[in-house]
């Protein structure tokens, strides 16, 4: 059984990471999306959060379950036994990013290998950083995340 998982900070969780994910479950047997703590950004969600917008999100699928984690991505997936990481390419400029990434992966951990999926074209232009932008400016995101996580959105930013 091959167990792949899907790290990132998903602040908020948008289409293009539910069709990477989608996807990535139908490939291997198991995912995991794996929401990472504290990642190096400006977060608008707390961890908890995050994870359960992703949970909801992805609850159509089976195979997939969410967790969250802190640390290095690299012990995350050993401490579940995964054998594949999954990562998201939009744009050339993330493709020389997630090398790099790739990169320092192996050389912490040969033994596990990255798998990108590219984005269909309709989400290349995704980011949860962008959808972070265009909602606290006003803008309509409700074509670009789930309902849920709109209404998250609506509410988050009703407080600040």
């Amino acid at each position: 059984m091959t167990l792949a998982v899907y790290p990132g900070s998903f602040d908020p969780i948008h289409r293009g990471h539910i069709d990477v994910a989608e996807r990535a479950a139908r490939i291997f047997d198991q995912l995991v999306v794996a929401v990472y703590a504290t990642p190096q950004k400006n977060l608008l969600f707390g961890v908890h959060e995050r994870a359960e917008m992703a949970r909801h999100a992805l609850a159509h699928l089976d195979n997939v379950r969410v967790a969250h984690y802190e640390g290095m991505t690299v012990d995350f997936l050993r401490a579940q036994e995964a054998q594949v990481i999954v990562r998201g390419l939009r744009m050339a400029y993330d493709f020389d990013l997630e090398y790099q990434m790739a990169l320092t992966n192996c050389a912490f951990a040969p033994e596990l290998e990255t798998v990108c999926l590219f984005t269909k074209l309709e989400y290349s232009y995704l980011s949860s950083s962008q959808v972070k932008a265009i909602a606290l400016a006003g803008g309509d995101v409700s074509e670009m995340v789930p309902s849920h996580v709109l209404s998250a959105l609506d509410h988050k930013l009703a407080r600040s």
